[in-house]
């Protein structure tokens, strides 16, 4: 049984309230953004996500981050996990990124977590951004108990919870 109805179909363009910034898919090609993003901001991810998921490694190379963005894009296809990146209208920086995953961990049916760079923390952009998950989550998913990862459950009360019976 897959983790998402056989006729579900993903957004492939979300707009952040106000126009300036929308969410897509990510895709290979958007490596030349997504790494200088990703280790611009690295100390303060792997302050987040570092221990549960060992990412982004202090020696992550640009050729492992473009093998990374192509397994996302693999699994986006095949609808096996999501990641949305955040981008400005032109699409010439990428700000964040939101992750939809199958659960890990027993008690949720979707897993969803997000981030964006240093230079965003505590702006409008990020505080939209915030609104906009959950809502969006809730509008355009099938989810009935999503689970938001370092935000209504921290990341070290979700590594406690007992594995997921499909995980």
């Amino acid at each position: 049984m897959s983790w998402l109805p056989d006729d579900f179909v993903h957004p492939v363009l979300v707009p952040l309230p106000g126009g300036g910034h929308h969410l897509r898919p990510i895709r290979e090609a958007d490596t030349p953004l997504d790494y200088p993003a990703v280790m611009g901001s690295r100390e303060r991810l792997w302050t987040i996500f570092g221990p549960a998921w060992g990412w982004p490694a202090a020696t992550m190379t640009y050729e492992a981050d473009r093998a990374d963005l192509l397994r996302h894009e693999k699994e986006i296809a095949a609808h096996q996990s999501f990641n949305y990146a955040l981008f400005d209208a032109a699409e010439t920086a990428l700000l964040g990124c939101v992750y939809i995953d199958p659960p890990e961990r027993a008690g949720a049916d979707g897993e969803i977590s997000w981030w964006v760079v240093d230079e965003l923390v505590g702006s409008e952009v990020e505080q939209a951004f915030d609104a906009l998950v959950p809502q969006w989550i809730a509008a355009d998913w099938p989810f009935e108990q999503p689970r938001f990862l370092g935000r209504e459950i921290s990341w070290s009360d979700w590594l406690a919870l007992p594995e997921h019976p499909r995980a």
